[in-house]
């Protein structure tokens, strides 16, 4: 078997629980590309999961999450935290890597050792997420990360995949881009635990501050948690105290009523239904459909030969997936 990224998984395990950069790296590139060796990688690295707080920034194109999350991750860090940063960007066209990658924003950081930054493209992945973010997620906790901040790409109504990894999601708005609260309440409001109204230096802060907070009193939460709106600029690192206290709020209020376990299980829970509909797939894609023949059958039903349920039990039973 070829093993990830030309390391034997064993030394590749014992270089990420090292927090060696160079194990880091390759056994995420590893899980990007699903090289041979990448599941069994994952099993290993699994029993040494579970300590890192993940969270998460989300919000639309120009809300500032990158300058966020570098003062963010320079605030963990002062703490003495270790961090670990995942930035999901905009796939390359040319090189299908990630366009833009946080990488180069956060320089700041390049010589501290107590803080590893990744930059994952999408790869077509629509969610805000890329494919291996959870898998890179757990690699960085099985390194000893203890923060674990995971930036978004520019997200929209229903990109809301972030709510199913974090164990909390700070929801980023900016007063006079077109992102107001009308425009968002149907989707990523419903899953922020703490907002965010970045770049308060400008005018209408106060309004949209005004029309968020009269849209969070029309509800209550399940959990009883009544999310904080938190004023900031994060290029002069202007209210990430106040952020940070908030993330520390949000935590300690899901801890004591202990419901950490359980947005784990429910996140764990969606998570295995997303691994069970890739096996499938790949399954059914390996067994009896390559381009060809689902080019053939994708011409049939066009054309009112024959229907698309039909051929999809065809092809699930070729597979040995009975209904």
């Amino acid at each position: 078997m070829k093993k990830p990224a030309g390391a034997s998984t064993a030394s590749l395990v014992d270089g990420v629980r090292a927090a060696d950069p160079r194990a880091i790296g390759r056994a995420i590139s590893a899980l990007e590309d699903h090289e041979p060796g990448a599941e069994q990688l994952v099993r290993e690295l699994f029993p040494h999961t579970g300590k890192a707080f993940l969270l998460g920034l989300t919000g639309a194109p120009g809300t500032g999450k990158s300058s966020l999350a570098n003062r963010l991750a320079a605030h963990y860090r002062a703490q003495g935290k270790r961090v670990g940063v995942i930035a999901v960007d905009p796939t390359s066209p040319f090189t299908g890597g990630a366009l833009l990658g946080d990488r180069i924003r956060m320089q700041q950081h390049a010589t501290d050792d107590g803080i590893y930054i990744r930059s994952m493209a999408t790869r077509g992945v629509l969610g805000g997420l890329a494919r291996a973010t959870g898998d890179a997620a757990l690699v960085l906790d099985a390194a000893g990360k203890d923060v674990i901040l995971i930036e978004t790409v520019g997200v929209g109504q229903d990109e809301v995949d972030i709510v199913r990894l974090a164990d909390v999601t700070v929801l980023l708005l900016v007063a006079g881009l077109g992102d107001d609260v009308q425009s968002f309440k149907a989707g990523v409001m419903e899953i922020a635990d703490v907002f965010v109204i970045n770049k308060a230096d400008r005018g209408d802060t106060d309004r949209l501050e005004q029309e968020l907070k009269v849209v969070l009193g029309l509800s209550r939460r399940a959990d009883q948690w009544e999310p904080p709106v938190v004023k900031t600029v994060a290029t002069e690192g202007t209210g990430v105290p106040e952020l940070a206290a908030a993330v520390d709020a949000y935590r300690a209020h899901i801890e004591g009523a202990g419901l950490r376990e359980q947005k784990r299980i429910e996140r764990w829970q969606d998570r295995l239904l997303d691994l069970i509909r890739e096996r499938a797939l790949e399954r059914v894609l390996k067994a009896s459909v390559g381009k060809d023949k689902l080019a053939a059958c994708a011409r049939q039903v066009a054309r009112g030969e024959r229907d698309p349920y039909g051929v999809v039990e065809e092809l699930l039973k070729a597979a040995g997936v009975n209904g």
